[in-house]
């Protein structure tokens, strides 16, 4: 592997890797929120809002409104439509997620939706889009494999929802959109990855806050107001676990790929396992220990086994993350 592309494909892992550790803070931020008193959709809503306005406000500073409107502009009616397709797909993918979690266990709920990894490496040997070898195939199986161990070592006999299968159909679904979203997003990819984020958010925040208004009543969407301590959590929690991370997840797909995006993305429950530890001081079982070791190794061997494939692209630079060799 060259040099320069070396450096490139490090980076990018590195970038997703950073988005999949943001990504795995957001269970224990919920909880806390929970424990304060909101309601999952609300939160839901606020997450999105809040990602989706910082978002929006930072490519408004970082860019001239001419330049964003000639940005959309460019996009031809069909990559409009593949994008519009994309902020239902993000919209669907977090009320599946919720369902899901509402009707079986956590565990569960995150293992059926991470099977999105093979659903992506799959889809992409269909269309043709990336070369599936041995290596590959090792490094898949390792990885979800040990996001299994992760999520089931911890699961408590007690724990178990009021009807699994429902939830872990809902959370399969959400894999599915997850799926689509990544095979698909290469349709508009002429616009910067925070664009594009800041559209998914914006979709996912309208759809979560009908949904709380129908549901839970518009008091339910006012209550941070009056806990400061709560809005300040939606607001990190909108920065930091929805805005940035999506950016990075984006950002990673177009300059590694889908298949090695997804398997680095695994990093996420490992991450979110040790923060429970931490923070809420939820044991970590040996099992569970295991498993990180094996996503670790499988996010080593398929560092190893990337080549000339994807290298990153000077269009996908964003305002977040520099494109390599960029200040």
């Amino acid at each position: 592997m060259s040099g320069p592309t070396q450096r490139s494909s490090l980076l990018g892992a590195g970038v997703v890797v950073l988005g999949a550790s943001l990504f795995g803070s957001l269970g224990i931020l919920s909880k806390l929120a929970y424990g304060e008193g909101m309601v999952p959709f609300a939160f839901v809503t606020w997450r999105a809002a809040v990602g989706a306005l910082a978002l929006w406000l930072f490519i408004v500073v970082a860019r001239r409104p001419s330049a964003i409107r000639a940005e959309l502009a460019s996009l031809d009616r069909r990559a409009r439509g593949w994008l519009l397709l994309a902020i239902v797909l993000a919209s669907l993918l977090n009320l599946a997620s919720f369902l899901a979690f509402a009707n079986t266990t956590v565990a569960l709920a995150l293992l059926a939706f991470y099977t999105y990894p093979a659903m992506v490496a799959a889809g992409s040997v269909v269309l043709g889009r990336e070369r599936l070898d041995l290596a590959r195939v090792a490094a898949l199986v390792l990885a979800l494999g040990g996001m299994a161990a992760v999520v089931l070592g911890g699961a408590g006999a007690g724990s178990a929802g009021r009807n699994d299968l429902l939830g872990m159909a809902l959370a399969l679904a959400a894999g599915v959109c997850q799926t689509g979203f990544v095979l698909t997003s290469h349709r508009y990819r002429s616009l910067p990855a925070d664009h594009v984020t800041g559209a998914l958010l914006l979709g996912s925040a309208i759809m979560a806050a009908v949904i709380t208004l129908a549901g839970d009543g518009a008091a339910a969407l006012a209550f941070p107001f009056a806990r400061l301590d709560v809005l300040a959590l939606l607001l990190y929690v909108g920065v930091f676990a929805a805005a940035v991370p999506s950016v990075l997840f984006l950002t990673g797909i177009r300059w590694i790929g889908g298949v090695r995006t997804g398997i680095l993305m695994l990093f996420e429950p490992v991450v979110g396992v040790l923060l429970a530890a931490l923070i809420l001081s939820e044991g970590l079982q040996p099992m569970q220990l295991a498993g990180g070791a094996t996503i670790l190794l499988a996010a080593l061997l398929v560092q190893r086994t990337a080549g000339h494939d994807h290298p990153a692209d000077p269009m996908d630079t964003i305002a977040i993350v520099p494109a390599p060799g960029g200040p």
